[in-house]
């Protein structure tokens, strides 16, 4: 974790070769786990007592890694409160991948209503 590009690289070898490195890291995996868990993301104090590891600094690196990877994401909040970290897609899919667990199913699209054309039906003719 300490060497190499911080990139989610475009080939399909050099991807399962950053999965395998991040599923090396007890940190990140940990992180992952605390960020999947949570509804509406973590911040830095929160992801750092969750972790219990008491270094902000470790948490801070831990958070660059998984941001620079595209894993996750930082919201902002505009109204005062903490900004947030919180998994994108991608790093949901590399989760489901390094914990065993399967893939939620996609949401099917609903079928088009049919077009109702009933007032025009009841109308009358003059």
């Amino acid at each position: 974790m300490k060497q190499g590009l911080w990139i989610w690289p475009s080939d399909a070898r050099a991807q399962r070769r950053v999965v395998r490195m991040v599923a090396a890291s007890p940190r990140l995996v940990a992180a992952m786990t605390f960020l999947s868990k949570s509804k509406d993301g973590l911040s830095n104090s929160e992801l750092d007592e969750l972790t219990s590891d008491n270094s902000n600094w470790e948490t801070i690196w831990t958070v660059r890694q998984l941001l620079s990877l595209g894993f996750s994401e930082y919201r902002v909040d505009h109204f005062g409160g903490p900004a947030r970290y919180a998994l994108t897609e991608l790093g949901r899919n590399v989760f489901a991948v390094i914990s065993g667990k399967p893939l939620p199913a996609a949401p099917k699209p609903a079928a088009p209503a049919p077009v109702v054309q009933a007032a025009a039906a009841q109308a009358p003719k003059s």
